[in-house]
């Protein structure tokens, strides 16, 4: 994986990319944005193409107790050393640089499974803490969630989101190769006894293994009262075998859902989605809104708040990145926190237009999604 420096990449634009489209209602270079954070002392995370990032993706392990076809292949990877990941004090330090200095008003705990990352709890309280107050929100598989979402809860999370693409236990066993959905049923079951809301369900569908399972698993999610979202399986597999043509499509989803349910576009979300990356419809003669998200066949790269960084100290602006900007080594070379944002700040600026999924030149991130966070 090639790094380097924000000031180095700071115009790192390929002009074979469209000029991104922002979304009725998301949030642009609005002066009120700029104005609120230069009036708190801090400065934005804002790109060439007047984004602001405001949601930081934290990845706290590329660890995982799954082995899911799409992300890893079914003996593994090889994990980061532990002296390359960021010890608790210093992901603490760098989310507490986001949230006071820049602007971050969101952060999401992701993996590989960060359920695997010790003293998960005492980072949520920490976090927690952060003045201004950022939302804690986590995404994970479940497994061992059971035990855990009442402390997690109490330590101040309060946003959660569990992936779960089967109801069929032989499916399961075979997309993560492990016979762990017991579990991660649990896992839901407690997230919302805990009081966690919304509870979040991500539902991959591959063809020919899963993709019958569309209407079953949106009449599950009704019945929990749980928030499902579909998403179109992306190329981010560490084995390089995605195929777009056999990716089930955003359109393809909708159509499975019809065989079942008669949906029309949520109303509201239509003037309110903002950066939201899901497409609601609501369930006709109910409040039930299901959602997906077409990463894939409709980008919504012009509304892009999100800005993530690796269990290793890199800063990525974006899944599809092949570059990243290191704050791992001024951290660990004595930078003080005034050169750290200013690193920060000038790798934000070089962001892309877009993924580039469509771009005949487009590559893979080397880095598989397990060891970049979701």
């Amino acid at each position: 994986m090639p790094r380097v420096d924000g000031d180095a990449y700071s115009g790192g634009v390929t002009t074979a990319l469209p000029f991104p489209r922002l979304r009725s209602g998301a949030p642009a270079a609005a002066g009120s944005t700029v104005e609120s954070s230069s009036a708190q002392g801090q400065r934005a995370l804002s790109d060439s193409y007047g984004r602001i990032a405001t949601d930081l993706r934290v990845s706290l392990t590329d660890r995982c107790n799954l082995r899911c076809t799409y992300c890893m292949p079914a003996e593994g990877l090889d994990w980061m050393p532990h002296e390359e990941v960021l010890t608790d004090d210093e992901m603490v330090r760098l989310i507490t640089i986001g949230v006071t200095r820049l602007g971050i008003r969101t952060v999401r705990l992701t993996g590989g499974e960060p359920l695997l990352r010790k003293n998960l709890e005492q980072l949520v309280a920490d976090i927690s803490t952060l003045e201004p107050k950022p939302v804690v929100a986590l995404t994970t598989n479940g497994i061992g969630l059971a035990t855990r979402a009442e402390g997690l809860a109490a330590a101040g999370l309060t946003r959660i989101n569990v992936s779960l693409d089967t109801l069929d236990p032989d499916t399961f066993k075979k997309l993560t190769r492990r016979p762990r959905l017991d579990d991660v049923l649990a896992g839901v079951a407690a997230a919302r006894a805990a009081g966690l809301a919304p509870v979040k369900i991500n539902s991959v569908l591959m063809r020919g293994l899963n993709d019958h399972e569309a209407a079953g698993l949106l009449s599950w999610a009704m019945a929990e009262r749980v928030h499902l979202r579909f998403i179109e399986q992306m190329p981010l597999d560490a084995q390089h075998a995605w195929q777009r043509t056999e990716m089930i499509t955003a359109a393809e989803i909708r159509d499975r859902l019809h065989e079942r349910f008669d949906l029309v576009e949520d109303p509201d979300d239509a003037v309110t989605r903002g950066s939201a990356p899901a497409e609601l419809f609501r369930v006709v003669g109910t409040d039930y809104s299901v959602g997906i998200i077409a990463a894939v066949t409709k980008p919504f790269c012009g509304a892009c708040d999100r800005v993530r960084l690796t269990a290793d100290g890199q800063i990525r602006n974006c899944l599809f990145s092949r570059v990243e900007s290191d704050l791992r080594a001024p951290l660990r070379g004595g930078a003080n926190d005034d050169e750290i944002a200013e690193r920060w700040v000038r790798a934000v600026a070089g962001k892309r237009a877009g993924h580039g999924i469509d771009d005949p030149s487009f590559l893979q991130p080397d880095r598989p999604m397990s060891a970049i966070g979701g």
